[in-house]
């Protein structure tokens, strides 16, 4: 029983995220189609996924460290167990931000009219579409477009999840750019929708996100970039 009520749930879910996709299509069409709208296309991506998600009954609890700079551009990471850890971000981020993921995810019937647009596509097999990723990232954080990433690089195929090592990729990037990074803790989205939630449906539930106090890279060295890597994921660790 409990499970059918899982799965009808994720129906649910499901129609919600595509009934307003319909309804915001017109809107996100026409502010794809040029960087100088990406932050107006940005406040209803927010309005987006906090509806869809307030209708499914998911809501979010943010706990901050310390209040971020609106006006300050970041590299968000997190820990990647949830297809919701996408709503999270659009909820959490303010203003000019991106996304940087999987390659797959420029077919999403959902999500690909921004992974060709304003977000970042990545192939992690391949070291020259990871090469051209970053350097569009790179460009981006120059112009004041915040990053979202998530340097496990996928989600955990164990149940339930353990965070897996990360790339180094964004912490180059970081200290390359003098970025700060915003290491975020979410710490159980994975309980009420796993990966994508064919296997074990989702649930109502609210969702805790700790988002620790940026780290700061403007003293590191380019050879630092192990360290920041590792204080990333260990304060990230710290509240799982």
């Amino acid at each position: 029983m409990i499970k059918l009520l899982r799965k009808l749930h994720w129906a649910w879910c499901l129609f919600c995220l595509f009934l307003f996709f319909v309804l915001f299509w017109p809107f996100y069409y026409w502010f794809t189609r040029h960087p100088r709208y990406y932050e107006v296309l940005n406040k209803f991506r927010t309005i987006h996924s906090f509806t869809s998600a307030a209708l499914s009954g998911i809501f979010l609890k943010f706990d901050f460290t310390e209040k971020l700079d609106p006006k300050q551009t970041y590299i968000f990471c997190a820990n990647h167990t949830s297809n919701l850890d996408i709503i999270i971000f659009c909820i959490l981020a303010r203003g000019r931000y991106h996304f940087m993921g999987k390659e797959e995810l420029m077919k999403n019937p959902l999500l690909g009219i921004f992974f060709k647009t304003i977000d970042i596509a990545v192939s992690r097999e391949s070291k020259i579409s990871s090469f051209r990723a970053f350097k569009k990232a790179a460009d981006n954080l120059e112009s004041g477009m915040s990053l979202i990433i998530f340097p496990e690089g996928k989600i955990d195929d164990a149940y339930p999840p353990i965070l897996q090592d990360f790339k180094s990729g964004p912490f180059r990037l970081a200290i390359e750019k003098n970025i700060p990074i915003v290491p975020v803790s979410i710490t159980n989205a994975w309980k009420v929708m796993w990966d994508d939630g064919m296997k074990y449906g989702t649930r109502p539930g609210i969702i805790n996100v700790k988002v620790h106090q940026p780290i700061l890279t403007s003293i590191l060295a380019p050879e630092n970039d192990e360290v920041l890597k590792n204080e990333v994921f260990n304060r990230i660790k710290s509240k799982l």
